[in-house]
Protein backbone atom coordinates (compact mmCIF):
# COMPACT_ATOMS: atom_id res chain seq x y z
CA UNK A 1 0.00 0.00 0.00
CA UNK A 2 2.72 2.06 0.71
CA UNK A 3 4.76 1.63 -2.18
CA UNK A 4 1.29 2.47 -4.56
CA UNK A 5 1.32 5.30 -3.01
CA UNK A 6 4.20 6.63 -3.25
CA UNK A 7 4.21 5.51 -6.81
CA UNK A 8 1.20 8.07 -7.12
CA UNK A 9 2.24 10.60 -5.74
CA UNK A 10 5.75 10.89 -7.43
CA UNK A 11 3.37 10.57 -10.71
CA UNK A 12 1.10 13.55 -9.38
CA UNK A 13 3.79 15.79 -8.82
CA UNK A 14 6.12 14.60 -11.96
CA UNK A 15 3.25 15.03 -14.35
CA UNK A 16 1.84 18.39 -13.12
CA UNK A 17 6.04 19.60 -13.10
CA UNK A 18 6.07 17.90 -16.76
CA UNK A 19 3.04 19.72 -17.69
CA UNK A 20 4.20 22.99 -16.81
CA UNK A 21 7.38 22.47 -18.10
CA UNK A 22 6.30 21.45 -21.94
CA UNK A 23 4.40 24.84 -22.03
CA UNK A 24 7.63 26.68 -21.19
CA UNK A 25 9.48 24.56 -23.73
CA UNK A 26 6.87 24.92 -26.35
CA UNK A 27 6.84 29.21 -25.80
CA UNK A 28 10.98 29.07 -26.00
CA UNK A 29 11.04 26.79 -29.46
CA UNK A 30 8.04 28.62 -31.07
CA UNK A 31 10.31 32.10 -30.28
CA UNK A 32 7.29 33.38 -28.35
CA UNK A 33 7.71 35.97 -25.85
CA UNK A 34 7.06 35.14 -22.21
CA UNK A 35 6.42 37.87 -19.94
CA UNK A 36 6.20 38.13 -15.86
CA UNK A 37 2.24 37.62 -16.20
CA UNK A 38 2.45 34.64 -18.49
CA UNK A 39 4.90 32.91 -15.70
CA UNK A 40 2.70 33.74 -12.98
CA UNK A 41 -0.55 32.05 -14.52
CA UNK A 42 1.60 29.28 -15.26
CA UNK A 43 2.27 29.07 -11.81
CA UNK A 44 -1.18 29.77 -11.18
CA UNK A 45 -2.46 26.87 -13.39
CA UNK A 46 -0.20 23.91 -12.01
CA UNK A 47 -0.39 24.43 -8.68
CA UNK A 48 -4.59 24.82 -8.69
CA UNK A 49 -4.29 21.68 -11.39
CA UNK A 50 -2.75 19.77 -8.90
CA UNK A 51 -5.24 20.84 -6.32
CA UNK A 52 -8.11 20.03 -8.12
CA UNK A 53 -6.59 16.69 -9.68
CA UNK A 54 -6.43 15.72 -6.05
CA UNK A 55 -10.23 17.00 -5.20
CA UNK A 56 -10.89 15.08 -7.75
CA UNK A 57 -9.15 11.95 -7.10
CA UNK A 58 -11.30 12.65 -4.05
CA UNK A 59 -14.76 12.25 -5.34
CA UNK A 60 -13.82 9.33 -7.30
CA UNK A 61 -12.86 7.81 -3.98
CA UNK A 62 -16.02 9.12 -2.26
CA UNK A 63 -18.51 8.07 -5.43
CA UNK A 64 -16.93 4.62 -5.76
CA UNK A 65 -15.96 5.56 -9.29
CA UNK A 66 -12.93 3.32 -9.54
CA UNK A 67 -12.67 0.93 -12.58
CA UNK A 68 -13.62 -1.31 -13.55
CA UNK A 69 -17.32 0.63 -14.25
CA UNK A 70 -20.13 -0.27 -16.11
CA UNK A 71 -23.53 1.23 -16.68
CA UNK A 72 -24.45 4.31 -15.10
CA UNK A 73 -21.54 4.85 -12.87
CA UNK A 74 -19.66 5.92 -16.25
CA UNK A 75 -22.01 9.21 -16.62
CA UNK A 76 -21.78 9.79 -12.63
CA UNK A 77 -17.67 10.28 -13.25
CA UNK A 78 -18.51 12.14 -16.40
CA UNK A 79 -20.82 14.52 -13.92
CA UNK A 80 -18.00 14.37 -11.29
CA UNK A 81 -14.99 15.50 -13.92
CA UNK A 82 -17.10 18.48 -15.39
CA UNK A 83 -18.41 19.91 -12.23
CA UNK A 84 -14.99 20.29 -11.04
CA UNK A 85 -13.35 21.38 -13.93
CA UNK A 86 -16.13 24.23 -13.90
CA UNK A 87 -15.37 24.76 -9.97
CA UNK A 88 -11.88 24.80 -11.22
CA UNK A 89 -12.20 27.17 -13.72
CA UNK A 90 -13.97 29.50 -11.70
CA UNK A 91 -11.87 29.70 -8.37
CA UNK A 92 -8.92 30.31 -11.04
CA UNK A 93 -10.49 33.03 -12.91
CA UNK A 94 -11.18 34.72 -9.07
CA UNK A 95 -7.96 34.10 -7.96
CA UNK A 96 -6.52 35.59 -11.27
CA UNK A 97 -8.61 38.79 -10.94
CA UNK A 98 -7.79 39.04 -7.48
CA UNK A 99 -3.77 39.14 -7.59
CA UNK A 100 -4.18 41.46 -10.69
CA UNK A 101 -2.05 38.75 -12.59
CA UNK A 102 -3.36 39.84 -16.25
CA UNK A 103 -2.16 42.56 -19.23
CA UNK A 104 -4.12 45.60 -17.93
CA UNK A 105 -4.52 46.70 -21.75
CA UNK A 106 -6.03 43.51 -23.23
CA UNK A 107 -8.26 42.58 -19.63
CA UNK A 108 -11.41 40.61 -20.01
CA UNK A 109 -14.43 40.07 -17.93
CA UNK A 110 -14.33 37.51 -15.18
CA UNK A 111 -16.94 35.41 -16.78
CA UNK A 112 -15.62 35.48 -20.31
CA UNK A 113 -12.20 34.04 -18.32
CA UNK A 114 -13.70 31.24 -16.68
CA UNK A 115 -15.67 30.41 -20.04
CA UNK A 116 -11.88 30.41 -21.77
CA UNK A 117 -10.31 28.87 -18.94
CA UNK A 118 -12.72 25.91 -18.81
CA UNK A 119 -12.25 25.51 -22.82
CA UNK A 120 -8.72 24.91 -21.98
CA UNK A 121 -8.50 23.34 -19.28
CA UNK A 122 -10.75 20.82 -19.19
CA UNK A 123 -8.85 18.74 -21.65
CA UNK A 124 -6.03 18.65 -19.06
CA UNK A 125 -8.74 17.40 -16.67
CA UNK A 126 -10.05 14.76 -19.07
CA UNK A 127 -6.14 13.56 -19.44
CA UNK A 128 -5.48 13.13 -16.13
CA UNK A 129 -8.48 11.00 -15.75
CA UNK A 130 -7.45 8.87 -18.48
CA UNK A 131 -4.13 8.53 -17.38
CA UNK A 132 -5.52 7.55 -13.79
CA UNK A 133 -7.78 5.32 -15.48
CA UNK A 134 -5.20 3.49 -17.57
CA UNK A 135 -3.11 3.17 -14.56
CA UNK A 136 -6.17 1.56 -12.77
CA UNK A 137 -7.11 -0.71 -15.80
CA UNK A 138 -3.62 -2.32 -15.96
CA UNK A 139 -3.08 -2.67 -12.29
CA UNK A 140 -6.72 -4.85 -12.29
CA UNK A 141 -5.10 -6.57 -15.43
CA UNK A 142 -2.10 -7.20 -13.58
CA UNK A 143 -3.69 -8.74 -10.60
CA UNK A 144 -6.32 -11.15 -12.83
CA UNK A 145 -3.30 -12.50 -14.01
CA UNK A 146 -1.42 -12.92 -10.81
CA UNK A 147 -4.91 -14.26 -9.41
CA UNK A 148 -4.90 -16.88 -12.61
CA UNK A 149 -1.63 -17.76 -11.84
CA UNK A 150 -1.73 -18.26 -8.26
CA UNK A 151 -5.11 -20.49 -8.60
CA UNK A 152 -3.72 -22.70 -11.10
CA UNK A 153 -0.99 -23.46 -8.72
CA UNK A 154 -3.36 -23.93 -6.06
CA UNK A 155 -5.66 -26.35 -7.90
CA UNK A 156 -2.07 -28.03 -8.59
CA UNK A 157 -1.35 -28.54 -4.97
CA UNK A 158 -5.07 -29.49 -4.51
CA UNK A 159 -5.07 -31.81 -6.67
CA UNK A 160 -1.73 -33.97 -5.54
CA UNK A 161 -2.72 -33.65 -2.22
CA UNK A 162 -6.06 -35.03 -3.05
CA UNK A 163 -4.12 -38.07 -4.98
CA UNK A 164 -2.11 -38.61 -2.22
CA UNK A 165 -5.01 -38.98 0.23
CA UNK A 166 -6.67 -41.36 -2.00
CA UNK A 167 -3.56 -43.45 -3.08
CA UNK A 168 -1.99 -43.32 0.71
CA UNK A 169 -1.79 -47.15 1.53
CA UNK A 170 -4.11 -46.30 4.55
CA UNK A 171 -6.93 -45.63 1.69
CA UNK A 172 -5.94 -48.23 0.52
CA UNK A 173 -5.43 -50.88 2.84
CA UNK A 174 -8.90 -50.07 3.61
CA UNK A 175 -10.76 -50.04 0.12
CA UNK A 176 -8.96 -53.45 -0.70
CA UNK A 177 -9.99 -54.89 2.35
CA UNK A 178 -13.32 -54.13 1.93
CA UNK A 179 -13.33 -55.17 -1.95
CA UNK A 180 -11.65 -58.57 -0.57
CA UNK A 181 -14.17 -59.20 1.71
CA UNK A 182 -17.25 -58.87 -0.69
CA UNK A 183 -14.75 -61.04 -3.46
CA UNK A 184 -16.73 -64.21 -1.93
CA UNK A 185 -19.72 -62.83 -0.28
CA UNK A 186 -20.74 -61.03 -3.07
CA UNK A 187 -18.73 -60.58 -6.52
CA UNK A 188 -21.21 -58.64 -7.97
CA UNK A 189 -20.22 -56.07 -4.98
CA UNK A 190 -17.08 -56.42 -5.14
CA UNK A 191 -16.72 -55.43 -8.94
CA UNK A 192 -18.91 -52.50 -8.23
CA UNK A 193 -16.64 -51.19 -5.45
CA UNK A 194 -13.71 -52.17 -7.82
CA UNK A 195 -14.97 -49.48 -10.34
CA UNK A 196 -16.00 -46.97 -7.60
CA UNK A 197 -12.45 -46.72 -6.88
CA UNK A 198 -11.11 -46.56 -10.47
CA UNK A 199 -13.95 -43.62 -10.83
CA UNK A 200 -12.12 -41.81 -7.45
CA UNK A 201 -8.49 -42.13 -8.69
CA UNK A 202 -9.40 -41.25 -12.12
CA UNK A 203 -11.34 -38.55 -11.32
CA UNK A 204 -8.55 -37.27 -8.66
CA UNK A 205 -6.07 -37.24 -11.87
CA UNK A 206 -8.78 -35.44 -13.83
CA UNK A 207 -9.26 -32.45 -11.30
CA UNK A 208 -5.82 -31.09 -12.49
CA UNK A 209 -7.21 -29.52 -15.48
CA UNK A 210 -10.60 -27.88 -14.65
CA UNK A 211 -11.12 -24.98 -13.25
CA UNK A 212 -15.05 -25.57 -12.64
CA UNK A 213 -16.72 -28.83 -13.14
CA UNK A 214 -20.94 -29.79 -13.44
CA UNK A 215 -22.36 -30.55 -9.58
CA UNK A 216 -23.52 -33.63 -11.20
CA UNK A 217 -19.72 -34.98 -11.87
CA UNK A 218 -18.69 -33.92 -8.25
CA UNK A 219 -21.62 -35.96 -6.98
CA UNK A 220 -21.23 -38.93 -9.08
CA UNK A 221 -17.62 -38.74 -7.45
CA UNK A 222 -18.72 -38.27 -3.44
CA UNK A 223 -21.54 -41.19 -3.99
CA UNK A 224 -18.38 -43.85 -5.38
CA UNK A 225 -16.36 -42.43 -2.63
CA UNK A 226 -19.05 -43.11 0.46
CA UNK A 227 -20.30 -46.22 -1.24
CA UNK A 228 -17.10 -47.70 -0.95
CA UNK A 229 -17.09 -46.28 2.54
CA UNK A 230 -20.25 -48.49 3.53
CA UNK A 231 -18.74 -50.68 2.94
CA UNK A 232 -15.97 -50.31 5.67
CA UNK A 233 -18.24 -48.62 8.63
CA UNK A 234 -21.62 -50.88 7.23
CA UNK A 235 -24.37 -49.82 9.85
CA UNK A 236 -22.09 -47.17 11.33
CA UNK A 237 -22.61 -44.93 7.74
CA UNK A 238 -25.84 -42.87 7.54
CA UNK A 239 -25.44 -41.58 3.84
CA UNK A 240 -28.82 -38.34 2.96
CA UNK A 241 -28.59 -36.41 -0.28
CA UNK A 242 -31.65 -33.45 -0.62
CA UNK A 243 -30.23 -31.81 -4.21
CA UNK A 244 -32.29 -29.23 -5.97
CA UNK A 245 -32.55 -30.65 -9.19
CA UNK A 246 -32.10 -27.10 -10.41
CA UNK A 247 -28.57 -27.18 -9.04
CA UNK A 248 -27.20 -30.16 -10.75
CA UNK A 249 -25.35 -28.36 -14.08
CA UNK A 250 -24.29 -25.51 -11.75
CA UNK A 251 -20.61 -24.93 -12.13
CA UNK A 252 -18.78 -25.34 -8.94
CA UNK A 253 -14.73 -25.86 -8.16
CA UNK A 254 -13.69 -29.48 -8.91
CA UNK A 255 -13.06 -31.80 -5.60
CA UNK A 256 -13.80 -28.82 -3.22
CA UNK A 257 -17.02 -30.65 -2.32
CA UNK A 258 -15.08 -34.05 -2.35
CA UNK A 259 -13.09 -32.71 0.34
CA UNK A 260 -15.44 -31.46 2.85
CA UNK A 261 -17.25 -35.18 2.73
CA UNK A 262 -13.88 -36.79 3.34
CA UNK A 263 -13.04 -34.27 6.09
CA UNK A 264 -16.99 -35.06 7.40
CA UNK A 265 -15.90 -38.81 7.51
CA UNK A 266 -12.57 -38.60 9.04
CA UNK A 267 -12.76 -35.97 11.92
CA UNK A 268 -16.48 -36.60 12.69
CA UNK A 269 -18.16 -39.97 11.58
CA UNK A 270 -14.64 -41.89 12.14
CA UNK A 271 -14.53 -40.67 15.24
CA UNK A 272 -17.52 -41.86 16.20
CA UNK A 273 -17.72 -45.60 18.28
CA UNK A 274 -21.51 -45.70 17.14
CA UNK A 275 -21.25 -43.47 13.93
CA UNK A 276 -23.50 -41.11 12.80
CA UNK A 277 -24.80 -39.30 9.78
CA UNK A 278 -23.41 -37.58 6.60
CA UNK A 279 -25.80 -35.21 4.89
CA UNK A 280 -25.11 -33.28 1.49
CA UNK A 281 -27.49 -30.61 0.56
CA UNK A 282 -27.55 -28.32 -2.70
CA UNK A 283 -29.99 -25.22 -2.76
CA UNK A 284 -30.29 -22.38 -5.03
CA UNK A 285 -31.23 -19.49 -2.88
CA UNK A 286 -31.13 -15.12 -3.96
CA UNK A 287 -29.30 -16.19 -6.77
CA UNK A 288 -26.73 -17.98 -4.76
CA UNK A 289 -25.49 -21.81 -5.29
CA UNK A 290 -25.82 -23.16 -1.31
CA UNK A 291 -23.84 -26.70 -0.88
CA UNK A 292 -23.86 -27.89 2.50
CA UNK A 293 -22.38 -31.05 3.94
CA UNK A 294 -23.51 -32.13 7.56
CA UNK A 295 -22.12 -34.71 10.02
CA UNK A 296 -22.48 -35.88 13.20
CA UNK A 297 -19.74 -35.25 15.56
CA UNK A 298 -18.24 -31.78 17.10
CA UNK A 299 -15.85 -29.54 15.37
CA UNK A 300 -12.43 -29.35 16.95
CA UNK A 301 -10.90 -25.72 16.85
CA UNK A 302 -7.42 -27.05 15.77
CA UNK A 303 -9.41 -28.74 12.74
CA UNK A 304 -10.88 -25.44 12.09
CA UNK A 305 -7.45 -23.27 11.97
CA UNK A 306 -5.32 -25.82 10.92
CA UNK A 307 -7.04 -28.23 8.20
CA UNK A 308 -5.99 -28.36 4.75
CA UNK A 309 -9.23 -28.70 3.22
CA UNK A 310 -10.61 -25.45 5.51
CA UNK A 311 -7.41 -23.45 3.99
CA UNK A 312 -7.65 -24.37 0.52
CA UNK A 313 -11.57 -24.24 0.46
CA UNK A 314 -11.27 -20.50 1.34
CA UNK A 315 -8.35 -20.27 -1.03
CA UNK A 316 -10.46 -21.41 -4.18
CA UNK A 317 -13.34 -19.40 -3.48
CA UNK A 318 -11.63 -16.02 -3.20
CA UNK A 319 -9.53 -16.41 -5.92
CA UNK A 320 -13.00 -17.90 -7.96
CA UNK A 321 -15.38 -15.46 -6.88
CA UNK A 322 -13.63 -12.63 -4.64
CA UNK A 323 -16.49 -11.55 -2.02
CA UNK A 324 -18.98 -12.97 -4.04
CA UNK A 325 -18.53 -16.25 -2.68
CA UNK A 326 -19.08 -17.65 1.28
CA UNK A 327 -17.13 -20.64 3.46
CA UNK A 328 -18.56 -21.22 6.92
CA UNK A 329 -17.57 -24.37 9.21
CA UNK A 330 -19.40 -24.64 12.19
CA UNK A 331 -21.37 -26.55 15.32
CA UNK A 332 -25.42 -25.90 14.13
CA UNK A 333 -26.59 -27.80 17.51
CA UNK A 334 -25.09 -30.18 19.75
CA UNK A 335 -23.90 -32.97 17.79
CA UNK A 336 -23.96 -31.78 14.27
CA UNK A 337 -21.10 -30.11 12.27
CA UNK A 338 -21.69 -28.19 8.77
CA UNK A 339 -19.63 -26.99 6.05
CA UNK A 340 -21.63 -24.65 4.70
CA UNK A 341 -19.98 -23.24 0.66
CA UNK A 342 -22.33 -20.34 -0.95
CA UNK A 343 -21.65 -18.99 -4.85
CA UNK A 344 -22.76 -16.89 -7.63
CA UNK A 345 -25.32 -18.96 -9.33
CA UNK A 346 -23.45 -20.15 -13.13
CA UNK A 347 -24.82 -18.17 -16.18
Amino acid sequence: MKNKSLVYWCCQVGGWLAYGLSILLYTFTSNQSFTGVMYGRLVIGVSFGFLFTQLLRFLILKFNLRPPMFGGKWWALLAVLLTTALVYSVVNSVFVEWVHMYNPEIKVSVSRRTLYTFLSDTPVLLAWVSFYYLWHYIEINTNNTLDKVRLESLVKDLELKTIKSHINPHFIFNALNSIRALVDENPERARTAITQLSNILRSSMQAESLELAPLSRELDIIKDYLALEKVRFEERLTIEYEIDKDTLRSQVPPMMLQTLVENALKHGIGKLKEGGVIKIASTINNNNHVMRVQNTGHLLESFRVDGFGIASTHSRLNLLYGKEAFFDLREISDNLVEAKVVIPTST
